[in-house]
């Protein structure tokens, strides 16, 4: 991955949520998730496993798009899911910088909550590459 410092804007929570209620399926939806990942200062190993390391300055950040689309398009089938929105940030991101933000609207509650856990796992496990830097 070759790295430049971000120039990417993160999008409005508020313009994504007011598109995703204006669409006509958005009579079917009863709920919307947003995830928002960010750089954190602590370490992957030391917030999963309680390993001490250094603490985290930035982190180099790509992602795979056509990868990207797939996992939408898997989650866009998931029972009760209608609207499935991502943004993904890239390049040299500093502590507190947004890598991500997902927007996952639903019928209910499970469906709902189900489909922004199998797209986040999805799109951190197998669309993009993460280097934390110390």
């Amino acid at each position: 991955m070759k790295s430049k410092k971000n120039t990417k804007t993160a999008p409005s929570m508020d313009k994504w949520l007011q598109e995703a209620k204006s669409d006509p399926e958005a009579l079917n939806e009863g709920m919307y998730l947003v995830h928002n990942g960010i750089v954190r200062q602590t370490s992957r190993a030391k917030a999963r496993q309680g390993v001490e390391t250094d603490n985290v300055t930035g982190m180099d950040f790509d992602y795979n798009a056509a990868k990207v689309d797939q996992a939408v398009a898997q989650t866009k089938k998931m029972a009760g899911i209608f609207h499935v929105r991502v943004w993904l940030n890239q390049g040299q991101l500093e502590v507190g910088e947004d890598i991500m933000y997902v927007l996952i609207g639903g019928d209910i509650r499970p469906h709902t909550i189900d489909a922004l856990q199998f797209l986040v796992a999805k799109i951190k496990n197998e669309c993009v590459k993460e280097i934390e830097k110390t």
